[in-house]
Formats: C-alpha cells, structure tokens, sequence
C-alpha cells in the first residue's frame, strides 16, 4: 500500500522546485502562451510562500496541491483573458458593423449578456461550475474531465449540460435593457 509522505511549507517549497517544468507544462496547456504559463507559476510559488507564512500544516499530497493551484490560477487567467479579448473584440468589431449595431445600446446589451452567464455560472455548484469552465475553457475533453474530477464520463455530460441550461435560462429570464 502506497502512503503519500506529508509536506512541510518548506518541503512543498522543494516540491515546488522539483516540479517546476511540469507544473509550466500543465499551465502552457491551458493558456496556450508560454508567457502566460511563466506568470502563473510565479503567482503560484508566491501563493505558496502565502501558505508557508499562514499555515504550520503538513500538505499530505504536495505535488497534487501544487498542480491544483497551477491548474486553477491558470484556468481563472485563462478565463479573465478570454474575457478581456471578447469584450475587446466586440469593441473593435464595431466599426465594421453598420451603424445602428455599434451604439451603446448594443455595446451595453454585449456586456450585460457577459455578467449575466457569469452570475449564472457563479451560482452552480463547484463541480457543475468546474466540469464546464474545463470543458468550454480549456478545451479538455469529457473523458479527461471525468479523471481529473474524479467521476463518470456521464455525469461530465449532464454538469455540462446543467451549466449550458442554467447559462440560456438566466439570459432568457432577463429583460433587455
């Protein structure tokens, strides 16, 4: 039987360390930009660092809590990103469209649609909210999504299907402005 040996901050520092190129591979594969992968991995030793001032507990499994905050800061810059680059987008897209498209109205109808499915994301459960940002976010497929959460390929299908539901019903449910 395999027990996972118990990390001090200072040891999950040396894990750190030792795991460095993996953990940049497995950010680089969400944000597709080395840049990018190089910025998280520094936001995640720091975070670390946060944990070794804050905290005198043991980590029992280091490796796996690193790769989990590298995947999750990578994931939420991924998302802010993409974020950024739509509205930025919808903006410059403008000039192109006829006129009556581009006004504010539009522009405000654009960012309203996009604080809406994030506040309806907001709302789901973790693992609802987790298996579709893996899936529209980085691009995973279901059944790598069903290892990484550690459930059915099945159950994937329905928490996918549940956020796309919740996203059109809170986009339905409000009135334009």
């Amino acid at each position: 039987m395999h027990h996972a040996t118990a990390a001090t901050p200072t040891g999950l520092q040396q894990h750190f360390i030792g795991q460095r190129q993996r953990l940049r591979e497995a950010a680089q594969r969400i944000l597709g930009c080395p840049h990018r992968a190089d910025d998280v991995v520094q936001d995640a030793y720091l975070k670390i660092r946060e944990v070794q001032e804050q905290e005198n507990c043991a980590i029992r499994q280091p490796q796996a809590y690193l790769m989990r905050i590298v995947r999750n800061l990578a994931i939420d810059r991924h998302r802010r990103c993409r974020f950024e680059s739509d509205v930025f987008a919808e903006e410059e897209a403008g000039e192109d469209i006829h006129e009556e498209a581009q006004g504010p109205e539009a522009i405000a109808i654009g960012r309203q649609t996009l604080a809406l499915v994030s506040q309806a994301l907001d709302g789901l459960p973790a693992r609802t909210r987790r298996a579709f940002e893996l899936y529209r976010l980085t691009g995973l497929s279901q059944r790598e999504i069903a290892t990484e959460l550690g459930i059915s390929v099945t159950l994937v299908n329905f928490l996918i299907r549940d956020a796309q539901a919740s996203c059109r019903q809170c986009l339905a449910l409000t009135p334009p402005p």
